[in-house]
């Protein structure tokens, strides 16, 4: 990890062991939020991926429910582009589309407005960590209902022990920090 910036970041996250459960360490991205030069690191970080990778061709940012939401923007804001929320069932008004995830123990819904997108707009959809992948794979099963085409999703955080980018299929998958 030779880049100041990303080395930066990474000395912002947390790890709590046993939290929320028993053997299970909690990445903690607050202290990212909390220093101004690391969150701008972070943005400028996941700025350059994409326009390395894309160019021009991005038309929106879909930030999901809810860290996504602190990301979301600010990376729209930084490319130039509109910010789209999917959100969690029942928090947005007028027509919208659903789609079902599994959980631990149960199922979640996630939602995203009829009328966000055109068909064919190009999405990058982000949140701030990647550990199982539903509600990211629930995310672009929403925007597919809405014939957008997912050119890529991206996370400040990844777990790769927990396979998520599996979970994405042939969606492509860019984490700026993983761990085990």
């Amino acid at each position: 990890m030779a880049d100041p910036e990303l080395q930066l970041v990474a000395r912002r996250i947390r790890s709590f062991p046993d939290f929320p459960i028993p053997g299970v360490l909690f990445r903690d991205i607050s202290p990212v939020l909390k220093d101004p030069a690391s969150f701008r690191a972070s943005i400028s970080l996941l700025a350059n991926h994409l326009k390395k990778t894309h160019g021009g061709r991005i038309d929106y940012i879909a930030g999901l429910d809810s860290r996504g939401f602190l990301f979301g923007p600010s990376l729209a804001q930084e490319l130039g582009l509109g910010c789209i929320l999917i959100r969690k069932r029942g928090k947005l008004p007028g027509p919208t589309v659903c789609a079902s995830y599994a959980l631990e123990y149960g199922k979640a819904e996630l939602e995203i407005q009829r009328d966000a997108l055109e068909p064919g707009q190009k999405v990058v959809v982000v949140d701030d960590l990647l550990a199982t992948g539903g509600t990211m794979c629930a995310a672009c099963e929403l925007l597919g209902q809405l014939r957008a085409e997912v050119l890529e999703c991206v996370s400040l955080v990844e777990l790769t022990s927990l396979k998520g980018r599996e979970k994405l299929g042939a969606v492509p998958f860019f984490s700026l920090l993983q761990y085990e």
